[in-house]
């Protein structure tokens, strides 16, 4: 693998701030784009910008085309049954919003709904409106001492019969992994559906519904080396086709009379108003650069590059590490000493290194965790070791000056 071009396909990489390369350290939050990903938006406002399905004319025959074949192309990446089971959104958020909503009339008082405990708001703020809406309970499924799910608690509480299980299968502020397709299996013996937030999961590998298990997945460009205001809900075909619609009007209906609305059939329903065109075809643009990548070799790469991160930093006295473990995925979470995180990365940023700080939106897992908040170093398959060693100089730098 010739790393090197590849992380010459990224061009904001190839920056200077002030005296220092940009380090870049915070892809769990936003991925930077490859050439090929912002050349497919430019050629689609540069030559065939229209808007899809509306009009009989060449501009919007190209655009309507090279929407669809965006559907099509994730038919595989997904592995899913029908290209029917793919519908557009504009990121993770309004993905489960757009579950948790459609799912209502199907919820009744007293209904349970598990949710994992390092859950993203995006993962338990919908299920709670869910909740006051129909009466049904949400409870967190508990981690154990190595900040894990906790599988013991897990089936104690599928016990008690749950009508849908919320689980992540990367965690966005850890990178710690869930086991997907057993978690799943044991929510579908127990008659449970399942939805899988994927967000920090399809960059860093392979996913394929049918193996999975799960019932709805939901995932965003951004994340994954495409654009922002685009993501994608998959869920099966029934299951989608039995959702009431978050949003109304525009292509999703069939047929309009002041008397009654009668809506169309799948994606169209699910997918109201005039989509993010260029954002999706952006979006297909980074499934082709990613998968003409050697996958194996660039999970392998991430892999060494993460643990060689964990030792690192570990060594810095006065260091805080959660959840550090061998198999995390694509981010560290840390703090240093009892300095607010926020001045830490402020420090960083200084020496050209950019990491998050903050909750990373999962307050409940703060809490667990006894802190506030933390600082979070993530890579991306453009990462290399001279990232790593830019940001352990420069948290050196930061432990000498505070000590």
């Amino acid at each position: 693998m010739d790393h090197e071009s590849l992380r010459a396909q990224f061009p904001a990489l190839q920056q200077q701030l002030g005296d220092y390369p940009l380090c870049y350290l915070d892809t769990a939050a936003t991925s930077q784009k490859p050439l090929q990903v912002l050349e497919a938006m430019e050629s689609f406002y540069r030559t065939h910008n229209a808007n899809v399905h509306r009009a009989a004319h060449a501009l919007s025959s190209k655009a309507t085309s090279a929407y669809e074949d965006v559907r099509d192309a994730l038919v595989n990446f997904l592995g899913a049954a029908r290209r029917e089971e793919i519908i557009f959104t504009h990121g993770t958020t309004e993905a489960i919003n757009l579950v948790a909503h459609g799912l209502r009339g199907q919820f009744n008082a007293g209904d349970l709904i598990l949710v994992d405990s390092a859950a993203h708001h995006a993962n338990l703020v919908p299920w709670q409106q869910l909740a006051k809406a129909t009466g049904t309970r949400v409870l967190p499924i508990g981690l154990d001492a190595e900040l894990r799910l906790d599988r013991t608690a897990f089936r104690a509480l599928l016990a008690q019969k749950p009508k849908l299980v919320a689980l992540s299968q990367v965690s966005n502020a850890l990178g710690t992994v869930n086991d997907i397709q057993a978690l799943c299996a044991e929510a579908r013996a127990h008659g449970a559906m399942t939805l899988v937030d994927g967000a920090q999961a399809v960059a860093h590998m392979p996913v394929n519904m049918a193996e999975l298990g799960c019932d709805f997945y939901a995932f965003s460009g951004h994340k994954m080396y495409g654009p922002t205001g685009v993501g994608v809900l998959w869920g099966r075909y029934d299951l989608l086709a039995g959702l009431e619609p978050l949003l109304t009007g525009g292509e999703m209906i069939k047929t309009v009379s002041f008397e009654q609305t009668e809506f169309g059939e799948l994606p169209n329903r699910l997918e109201a108003g005039t989509p993010p065109i260029a954002e999706v075809i952006g979006l297909g643009a980074a499934i082709e650069f990613l998968q003409t990548q050697d996958r194996e070799a660039l999970m392998q790469h991430e892999a060494g590059l993460l643990n060689y991160l964990q030792r690192e930093l570990a060594a810095i006295p006065g260091i805080h590490l959660y959840a550090a473990h061998p198999d995390n995925i694509g981010a560290v979470a840390f703090n240093f000493g009892d300095e607010h995180h926020q001045d830490i990365g402020i420090l960083l940023d200084q020496q050209g290194v950019a990491v998050r700080c903050g909750h990373h939106c999962a307050m409940p897992l703060m809490g667990l965790l006894g802190v506030r908040g933390c600082c979070r170093a993530s890579l991306g398959i453009y990462s290399n070791k001279a990232d790593v060693d830019q940001f352990i100089q420069a948290m050196k730098a930061c432990a000498d000056m505070l000590q």
